[in-house]
């Protein structure tokens, strides 16, 4: 089932909202969010065809992140060890959900995620300074 995403639900002011159209539309269908979690084993990715005949590519289970070292500029992939903090919501640190912004614990240190791993379909992150 698909999530509706359409403006006809909401209402700005205490005033009646009459719809426009008759029909809702397609492209007004969203989907539920992919849930990005940290596997110990091996990635799963789902392709999923969007608007357009595009295809997106939905990480389901993350293993390795790409870190990119801001001194040296360099970037590596090395294994992610552990969930430490997810600004969207307390109980994903605990699920072990990745989304941006999450701050995870890596082989090369701590780092914070630069991508939408459920949207792109891997995990980008940048190290951060401790201390």
């Amino acid at each position: 089932m698909g999530v509706y995403q359409g403006n006809d639900l909401k209402k700005p002011s205490g005033g009646r909202k009459w719809r426009h159209q008759k029909v809702k539309r397609k492209y007004w269908m969203g989907r539920y969010p992919t849930h990005t979690r940290l596997s110990s084993d091996r990635e799963v990715r789902e392709l999923v065809r969007v608007r357009g005949g595009n295809v997106k590519v939905r990480l389901k289970r993350a293993v390795y992140a790409n870190v990119v070292d801001p001194d040296s500029n360099r970037a590596r992939r090395v294994r992610i060890l552990r969930v430490i903090e997810t600004p969207d919501n307390p109980n994903y640190a605990r699920m072990n959900i990745i989304t941006k912004g999450t701050i995870i614990e890596t082989e090369a240190g701590v780092a914070r995620v630069t991508s939408r791993p459920g949207q792109d379909g891997v995990v980008n992150a940048v190290l951060i300074k401790q201390g």
